[in-house]
């Protein structure tokens, strides 16, 4: 292998090469192809090999918890911040000392605990069809208005990024204003909830809702490579981007931890410091369409068309306390 930068000056800018030994063992969720240029940058970065085990959140968490002290694993990436939180809950995550994590990632991307930190962002916005809907919804809360009966198209309650969007709205409006929320958008679906994000949109231009909910990375991928049933008509749907002056878009996380018994925790620490550095923050815009962690680090031209807008900063620790509270409403209103 061929020695390039170190940890340090890809963080850095400067060019100090010298190499780290071991491995690190990592468990991820994440299962874009894009993530390949993290893993090999890294690796021929610091000399630190990777080795991966690839699966559904919730089948690694039980994993690691079912392997407890005894598990090899150091890092675990997943998405979302249910499921970083989930992960802390289970005790199989432990906190981290590091100032770099601290200086780049924003205190409200990270765990109040500095179990887990934030590393890419995905806002959670309302899409419209530009001929049929001359007022779109201007707010989450509003999506809840009888005016749009018949016409929303969103996910299951089952899906993480709709229990942490409610959550997120019971940390900010309170859990009566959460409950009539859930309740009117259930009143207001123009069909039972079915399918991911991207399905949501195509619902949009194939006429059975006028109004959908899904994360942005989704419509920015499909401005910058075909897509099935939406790329050939993305032009026909309007993007709204919610709460503006008030709590703003909702932003959720793809995020990771050191295992609660990393049997390499050097490693494990210096790679989720090379996931806050400039060039991994890039690779989360450039190849999967995200909002980097890190303010400072230039939006890919596909993500920076989306426009300006004013995220909501709310502190995700506290809003992952909601999520019992969340799901509890979901159920109770007959969110499928």
């Amino acid at each position: 292998m061929t020695k390039t930068l170190t940890l340090t000056a890809l963080l850095l800018g400067t060019a100090a090469p010298a190499f780290a030994e071991g491995e690190l063992n990592l468990y991820s969720s994440r299962h874009y192809d894009t993530d390949e240029r993290l893993y090999t940058d890294f690796e021929e970065a610091t000399g630190i090999t990777i080795n991966r085990i690839e699966g559904n959140a919730d089948e690694l968490i039980a994993r690691m918890e079912a392997e407890g002290q005894n598990s090899p694993a150091d890092v675990l990436v997943t998405v979302d911040t249910s499921r970083l939180e989930r992960a802390k809950d289970a005790g199989i995550l432990q906190a981290v000392d590091s100032d770099i994590l601290e200086e780049r990632i924003p205190s409200n991307l990270q765990d109040s605990d500095n179990q887990w930190f934030g590393f890419s962002q995905r806002a959670r916005v309302i899409f419209y069809d530009k001929a049929d809907v001359a007022n779109p919804p201007q707010t989450y809360l509003d999506l809840a208005d009888p005016a749009y009966k018949g016409l929303v198209c969103i996910r299951s309650s089952t899906n993480t990024y709709n229990q942490t969007l409610l959550a997120s709205i019971i940390e900010n409006h309170g859990e009566e204003a959460a409950r009539t929320w859930a309740q009117g958008v259930v009143d207001n679906m123009a069909r039972d909830p079915q399918g991911g994000d991207t399905d949501q949109l195509r619902g949009i231009v194939s006429g059975e809702c006028e109004i959908s909910v899904s994360n942005t990375y989704y419509f920015a991928r499909a401005i910058r490579k075909e897509v099935d049933g939406l790329s050939d008509s993305i032009d026909m749907v309007g993007l709204q981007w919610p709460s503006q002056g008030a709590e703003g878009a909702h932003m959720n996380l793809s995020g990771a931890g050191v295992a609660a018994h990393a049997p390499n925790y050097d490693n494990a620490v210096a790679f989720l410091e090379y996931l806050a550095s400039d060039q991994a923050q890039q690779y989360f815009s450039a190849g999967n369409d995200e909002f980097p962690a890190v303010p400072s680090v230039e939006l890919s031209e596909e993500v920076a068309s989306l426009g300006d807008f004013q995220a909501d900063d709310v502190d995700l620790s506290a809003v992952a306390k909601q999520l019992p509270l969340a799901l509890t409403i979901f159920n109770d209103v007959g969110w499928e």
